[in-house]
């Protein structure tokens, strides 16, 4: 799969998900999205800016055990750090209406 030379988000959707085929990798990026999305909240209504710091150990510590453990593959941050952003909100969403709980292609 194409993996350099996306022209837009829609080019690059795809392959993001190709690189998010196992159902445990995609659970772990939902709990470390989740995990950053709490902290996020808590550092705004707690006024503590500094556990901002912690937003990349939870996010980045679930997906990168998704990807090097389970999915033995390289993240995709790695190579399309902004595109990877907006694709992991994008899966996560998914998961919130129900959709990508189970194997790629199905609910």
């Amino acid at each position: 799969m194409k993996t350099e030379g996306f022209a837009n988000f829609d080019e690059f959707w795809p392959y993001y998900l190709s690189e998010h085929k196992s159902v445990l990798n995609r659970r772990l990026h939902f709990v470390g999205t989740t995990l950053v999305n709490v902290i996020l909240i808590a550092a705004a209504v707690a006024g503590e800016p500094r556990w901002l710091l912690a937003c990349p150990v939870a996010g980045y510590g679930f997906a990168w055990v998704g990807h090097f453990i389970v999915e033995k593959n390289r993240p995709a941050t790695f190579r399309h750090p902004l595109w990877s952003l907006f694709g992991d909100y994008k899966m996560y969403g998914c998961m919130l209406q129900g959709r990508l709980w189970g194997p790629v292609g199905q609910p």
